[in-house]
């Protein structure tokens, strides 16, 4: 990301700005933990369920299970989406490789590479994914805040992932420096 400082003065400077000047964070620590002048955050990444793959019951039990999951949640939450374009040309190439004899479903797989070359021509592919964003605000008088903080946010993990898990989900559990950094990163497109 670039910013032009000086607006003022009309003297127009561009200067790249790191992670750490755009957000407000102090640092990474470890469990993947943020830190901020008030408060910890931890991020979870979630790969959802495909919902509309999903029968009648499927998604009257997938929408139960996520109720639950809000009730559970006595703790703020954030709940972030990002979507990203994919490339399904190696999918189509692994299609591609399958000997098949049968002639009807020769056909189908050949139907199925022309929606998804037309898909992936059209560029309407994507892939979502979820990051679902706990805090814990820090208490000036706490003087053991970071474990108590780490106590509360793996607490608060588990119960998403108990929840979210019973909808089909699959939980991730941002544990490690690098890998925060990264979703920060690429999250708001840095390096573009």
């Amino acid at each position: 990301m670039y910013y032009i400082q000086n607006l003022e003065e009309r003297s127009y400077k561009i200067k790249k700005k790191s992670v750490q000047e755009w957000f407000s964070f102090e640092t990474i620590l470890e469990d993947g933990i943020i830190k901020y002048k008030n408060k910890y955050v931890k991020i979870i990444k979630i790969l959802p369920v495909n919902f509309d793959l999903k029968s009648e019951l499927e998604k009257k039990a997938i929408l139960n299970s996520y109720k639950l999951f809000l009730k559970t949640c006595n703790f703020n939450i954030q709940i972030l989406i990002q979507s990203k374009k994919q490339d399904l040309t190696s999918h189509i190439f692994k299609i591609k490789k399958v000997k098949e004899e049968n002639p009807k479903i020769k056909e189908l797989k050949e139907e199925y590479i022309s929606y998804i070359n037309e898909k992936n021509s059209e560029n309407n592919s994507s892939i979502k994914v979820f990051y679902i964003i706990i805090e814990y605000k820090i208490d000036k008088k706490d003087v053991n805040n970071f474990n108590n903080a780490k106590r509360v946010l793996n607490d608060n993990y588990f119960k998403i992932k108990e929840s979210l898990s019973r909808c089909g989900n699959i939980i991730y559990n941002i544990s490690e420096k690098k890998e925060t950094f990264e979703i920060l990163k690429n999250f708001y497109n840095l390096e573009r």
